[in-house]
């Protein structure tokens, strides 16, 4: 179910946004978390009507950002929020333990509370600067997330943890053995000119000789 390469959307306008998750999943991408922030309600609710078909199609994850009512109303998969969004306590009193909820974190202490308060999975960063996010967490860098998986190890937490924030593909193969169970990306496939070749180095990276 989880699979290790999260593509998360980007696009000022409905129409960009569905364009640049069709391209991903057509070109192998098998989750997605639409984000769509600064949007009407009303847009907001357009686009995922038209992603949950399209990830229908392809067999892909759907999760929305930060809108638990939303993924209710048309059963979209699951959800991630962030340090400021709903507590993962709350939405997952919402949403049940039917829906995937995952959470964002910056630290491990931030990781242990989302997991007591019932997380899927974690999205851990920044790994480097990144112009997607406004309000951006301290940078944690290959040490940052060596020293957190570290902690998570002893304590023999299992939950899969997802690196985000600013990765290249090169940096996959390092992030990959700090035992980071996936990355979560959004301007390296929606800007890429060879997306099939991207995501398919990127799959063989995260995965290995895993059958994806």
């Amino acid at each position: 179910m989880y699979k290790r390469l999260q593509y998360i959307s980007q696009g000022n306008t409905i129409e960009a946004q569905l364009h640049n998750i069709q391209q991903a999943l057509e070109h192998g991408c098998q989750w997605i978390q639409m984000r769509f922030k600064n949007a009407t309600s009303e847009d907001t609710f357009t686009l995922a009507e038209a992603v949950k078909i399209l990830c229908n199609q392809y067999s892909a994850t759907f999760i929305i950002n930060d809108n638990v009512p939303l993924v209710l109303e048309i059963d979209a998969d699951g959800v991630h929020l962030g340090l400021s969004d709903m507590k993962i306590a709350n939405a997952r009193a919402i949403l049940g333990n039917q829906k995937i909820i995952g959470g964002t974190a910056n630290t491990f202490e931030d990781i242990q509370k989302h997991i007591n308060q019932g997380a899927d999975y974690i999205g851990l960063g920044p790994f480097r600067f990144t112009k997607t996010k406004e309000k951006l967490s301290p940078i944690l860098g290959l040490e940052g997330y060596q020293n957190i998986l570290s902690q998570l190890q002893e304590q023999q937490i299992k939950t899969p943890i997802y690196a985000i924030g600013g990765i290249l593909t090169d940096d996959v193969e390092s992030i990959i053995k700090t035992g980071i169970h996936g990355i979560a990306v959004s301007g390296l496939i929606t800007e890429s000119d060879s997306k099939t070749k991207l995501i398919t180095e990127l799959n063989e990276k995260l995965y290995g000789n895993v059958i994806v």
